[in-house]
């Protein structure tokens, strides 16, 4: 869509106010309006704002930034009146993209798959979230399991049809919606897009899931182990790489049916996974839900059927050549999709540009194996803290190279703060098993 078209299309549906979307580095959704008469400046040089408030932007010194709409993220609002949204690009003052926007970043690491003769690195996400009561206390709506749907047993059965209907009126196709594991847990797949693309559209989706839970007196919410003893809520990434149109992942002699391209960027996740481990699960939280036992990766490894593996190959069906694919099934759906997808695509590309060899495939579960064993097959972990996944990160010359060192040291020194107030901070936890007994 060109620049004219937007304004006619404006015009013609009476848009009076676009909101100006873009994400700081921990992938909180940042908006200001603007009205239609100000949309022709916006679509030419860009807004101006202030991106000293912006966390991990400017600082107070140098915090003047430019907000510039992308043409192609136009899109009107089904949920609200006369309004259209624009996703940004983030500049400095001078004209030159800004190091701490994560969309240049992603953008930046996309320029990479030229080097290895790619075109396309496409991603299909599967967000899980929970459905509440209200913002105040995780109290569920149902309590449904996997794919149930007897009428009064999903209560987010219309919900989700509804986010589908917003959602497909924006141009975003969703494949799968369905009850998840967890009490009051749903799950909304995503059609596969260009990565771009679709880190724009996992923003979308998540302000859209919100938007339409507020409409119906609940609350949505994406934190990955909102409630104790129940399965979190996961962000499985199908991934592929794509040349002249054709699957680069697909090989029709292998028994797996994956490319030698595809084992070794499976090989390059998996060498990397604990470095990025801080950016695709990037909440203390987060490693609430990367425990054994609830379906959440734990142990490093990949497999065909099994679906305790940290990185899983669908099944191949035959004739559907494009649909080979892998799954990397640990990032969660509270991480920035910018950043995400551009470490994740990082990470396998340096298993390409290495060769690195892919170990056999684990197709029995780790978690029911002895501690002795995995390490006999020489199984690793995930970090299990933040704070692990902080240093881990720290020492990482491919994470500071994929992010760029202002992302890379704003990213890690908000990691640090909220590690430092969770440690500090006395839980209910500690007052509940120490109190009367110390």
């Amino acid at each position: 869509m060109d620049k004219k078209e937007i304004i006619e299309i404006v015009k013609s549906k009476n848009i009076k106010f676009i909101e100006m979307w873009f994400t700081d580095i921990l992938g909180r959704i940042k908006t200001f309006t603007i009205t239609a008469n100000e949309l022709p400046e916006a679509l030419e040089t860009g807004m101006g704002f202030d991106g000293s408030s912006v966390e991990g932007f400017a600082r107070i010194y140098e915090s003047d930034l430019i907000a510039k709409p992308d043409p192609d993220s136009f899109k009107i609002l089904p949920y609200k009146e006369n309004t259209a949204k624009m996703v940004c690009d983030i500049y400095t003052p001078e004209g030159t993209p800004y190091e701490g926007d994560p969309r240049y970043c992603l953008k930046r690491n996309l320029e990479q798959l030229k080097n290895f003769g790619f075109d396309e690195y496409y991603v299909g996400p599967e967000l899980e979230y929970f459905y509440f009561k209200s913002n105040k206390l995780p109290e569920i709506v149902d309590t449904a399991g996997y794919f149930d749907s007897m009428p009064g047993e999903d209560a987010g059965d219309l919900l989700r049809t509804k986010t589908i209907e917003y959602l497909e009126s924006m141009g975003i196709q969703a494949e799968y919606a369905h009850h998840e594991v967890a009490p009051s847990q749903h799950e909304i797949d995503l059609k596969y897009d260009s990565a771009l693309k679709m880190a724009d559209k996992v923003i979308t989706y998540k302000v859209v899931v919100k938007e339409v839970a507020r409409q119906n007196g609940l609350y949505a919410t994406f934190m990955p182990k909102p409630i104790t003893g129940v399965n979190g809520s996961g962000m499985h990434v199908h991934q592929s790489l794509f040349k002249n149109g054709k699957n680069t992942f697909f090989s029709e002699k292998d028994k797996y049916h994956l490319s030698d391209v595809a084992k070794w960027f499976i090989a390059g996740i998996l060498r990397h996974c604990r470095e990025i481990c801080i950016v695709t699960n990037q909440w203390v939280n987060s490693y609430k839900r990367l425990v054994p036992g609830y379906e959440a990766p734990v142990y490093i490894c990949w497999a065909s059927k099994n679906r305790s593996a940290l990185i899983r190959v669908p099944e191949y069906k035959p004739g559907k050549e494009k649909a080979t694919r892998i799954e990397v099934r640990f990032p969660d759906p509270a991480c920035n999709p910018y950043l995400a997808f551009a470490v994740m695509l990082r990470a396998g590309l340096e298993g390409i540009k290495n060769k690195y060899p892919l170990p056999e495939p684990l197709e029995v579960s780790a978690y029911e194996m002895e501690e002795i064993e995995r390490k006999a097959r020489k199984i690793e972990e995930l970090p299990g803290s933040l704070i692990e996944a902080i240093e881990i990160a720290e020492e990482s010359k491919l994470l500071k190279e994929t992010l760029g060192e202002h992302i890379f040291l704003k990213f890690l020194e908000n990691k640090k703060i909220e590690w430092d107030n969770y440690r500090t901070k006395v839980t209910d936890y500690e007052i509940n098993r120490y109190f009367y007994i110390l």
